[in-house]
């Protein structure tokens, strides 16, 4: 990171930790590192509202689940921001399409943690992992905040090509899960058609996002099917 997170870490975390290449291993370093007996993981742009790790803990205790989604919202300026928040708030309530963020320490331990050769996809693979493996989740209304600035259509899918170039290790370890998490998301868009009509021309930058987004999903994971698979 170049954005001073580390420098910001490093000055209010009790502990403060680095590890490499990317996401995956620096979520599973802090997992191993941590003494507690859940996990909760968030990015650097995104804000927490005041409770809502308490509400998550008492879903997950009162439910006996092993992990529990918490949905988030985007915030942010420019058009291109406002087309990722009318999508996303969408899916909200859509498991397949949502992903778990407080988990159990001892199953990410036993499971391997996350698959280091994903980034991106990785938080949809540890849940499609936990649908398959029968795991207890719960959900709560709560939303995380992420404020992604303003974003660009070429940031967009430049990100989705990168995230692509791991679905070749997705694919191998969930088959039928991306078609699974597709068909969620289309289900979710029809169902909350009135909110995308209220807002055409955020809608139609929508439906032009998610088709380029298609496509760059696609020609990452072209390219990705060429790499090494390494874990």
């Amino acid at each position: 990171s170049t954005d001073g997170t580390w420098e910001v870490a490093q000055r209010f975390a009790h502990t403060a930790v680095q590890a490499g290449p990317e996401r995956s291993a620096q979520r599973n370093l802090g997992t191993e590192l941590a003494t507690g007996p859940w996990v909760l993981w968030i990015d650097a742009d995104m804000e927490l509202p005041p409770t809502i790790v308490e509400r998550a803990m008492a879903a997950a205790l009162d439910e006996g689940a092993d992990g529990v989604f918490v949905p988030e919202i985007t915030v942010g300026d420019g058009y291109w921001t406002a087309c990722r928040a009318l999508e996303r708030s969408c899916c909200v309530e859509e498991i397949w399409v949502q992903s778990p963020r407080l988990v159990r320490r001892d199953y990410l331990l036993e499971t391997g943690g996350f698959l280091e050769s994903l980034s991106g996809t990785e938080d949809a693979e540890l849940r499609t992992r936990m649908i398959a493996d029968g795991c207890s989740l719960a959900w709560i209304p709560d939303e995380i905040v992420h404020d992604e600035g303003r974003m660009s259509i070429s940031f967009i899918w430049s990100k989705r090509y990168y995230y692509g170039r791991g679905l070749k290790r997705y694919r191998a370890e969930h088959p039928g899960a991306l078609g699974t998490q597709a068909g969620s998301a289309v289900g979710a868009y029809r169902r909350h058609w009135r909110r995308l009509a209220a807002k055409p021309s955020v809608a139609a930058g929508v439906v032009v996002m998610r088709a380029g987004e298609f496509v760059a999903y696609g020609a990452g994971a072209a390219v990705g099917a060429l790499a090494r698979d390494d874990r």
